[in-house]
């Protein structure tokens, strides 16, 4: 089964922020914004232990609750594993991610992709979201971003260890499909250069989107549709700097990148186009996007996401982004 066909649509929700990633999220805030995606049609969901030390999981499981299993596609990653004991939230060592789900629950993440812990997190994992099944899998965050120099010897960990325990799992048929959930194209571009194990697809947040996808272009995604490897796109408002929010790449927005989107958004207006729907699109384009899976955290959110992937936007505006230089002329664009 290839990761296109086991999606129910192009569209799904990240549950990052319900792990209360910027601010502290209330779990009635959290079950309303489900339930919004739900109502919306919106069948593929993807949480993550790490979102909220696995507030995330808890929230996206008490609310899929009673929903039939088979409706829905779901996802969750290994590479955290979740205890009782407790800690600071706001002082854990994440590298470049510091700070992240300071609001989340304090309870300590130890980050281990060795293959016992990769069984237990999936089991810890089925508790939290209530449910008996995974259908996809990602090794999450094996990349320079939480790592730095060290994360060759995090990736070796994994490759050894839960590259194999899901390859197994998925040829068992106890889930549907494996990949990688990461911030940056090396690990993945690694990944496919090996003869075994294979992913089915992976998960990219932040690296195709408008503001950031020339190093995604280069080489990972021709080397994805070569393989005939999907691209589920993480991210798409770059951490919501492309959504009216400040923050990007999980910190408040630097100069050049609020200059950039200011800029994006002069063109936006100048031809009657929403940003959210220029986001959605532009990272939709590409052959190896199967899917998009945006954020959100207030039910309006979810009808605007709905709203921006079928908007019809001119090709003027795209034409206007390329003479800019605000895309790279390597980007498909949806109207060229």
């Amino acid at each position: 089964m290839t990761i296109t066909s086991l999606l129910p649509g192009r569209l799904g929700l990240g549950t990052a922020p319900l792990g209360s990633m910027f601010r502290d999220v209330s779990d009635e805030e959290a079950a309303a914004t489900v339930d919004a995606a739900w109502d919306h049609g919106i069948r593929y969901y993807d949480t993550a232990p790490f979102y909220g030390a696995g507030l995330a999981e808890i929230r996206l499981g008490d609310a899929l609750a009673g929903r039939p299993r088979d409706s829905y596609v779901l996802s969750t990653k290994v590479g955290r594993v979740i205890l009782d004991e407790v800690e600071n939230p706001a002082a854990r060592e994440l590298g470049e991610k510091g700070g992240l789900f300071e609001h989340g629950r304090p309870n300590k993440i130890v980050h281990d992709w060795t293959a016992d812990a990769t069984k237990r997190s999936i089991e810890d994992s089925l508790r939290r979201l209530r449910t008996d099944r995974l259908d996809i899998v990602w090794v999450h965050d094996v990349a320079q971003d939480f790592h730095g120099d060290d994360w060759l010897a995090v990736y070796e960990s994994a490759r050894t260890g839960a590259f194999r325990v899901l390859q197994q799992l998925r040829d068992e048929g106890v889930i549907k499909a494996w990949g990688l959930g990461v911030n940056r194209v090396e690990p993945i571009e690694l990944t496919l250069e090996l003869d075994e194990p294979k992913p089915d697809a992976f998960l990219l947040a932040g690296r195709y989107t408008l503001l950031d996808h020339d190093r995604a272009l280069q080489r990972l995604l021709p080397t994805a549709a070569d393989q005939n490897v999907s691209l589920v796109v993480g991210g798409p408002y770059s951490s919501g700097i492309l959504a009216g929010g400040t923050h990007f790449e999980y910190q408040d927005a630097p100069v050049h990148i609020v200059e950039k989107v200011a800029r994006i958004k002069e063109l936006a207006e100048r031809h009657g186009v929403s940003i959210k729907a220029a986001a959605l699109q532009f990272s939709l384009t590409h052959p190896t996007a199967a899917a998009v899976i945006p954020g959100a955290t207030r039910p309006s959110r979810i009808a605007e996401d709905v709203a921006a992937l079928d908007e019809k936007i001119p090709a003027a505006f795209w034409a206007d982004l390329r003479e800019a230089g605000l895309v790279s002329p390597l980007a498909p664009l949806p109207t060229a």
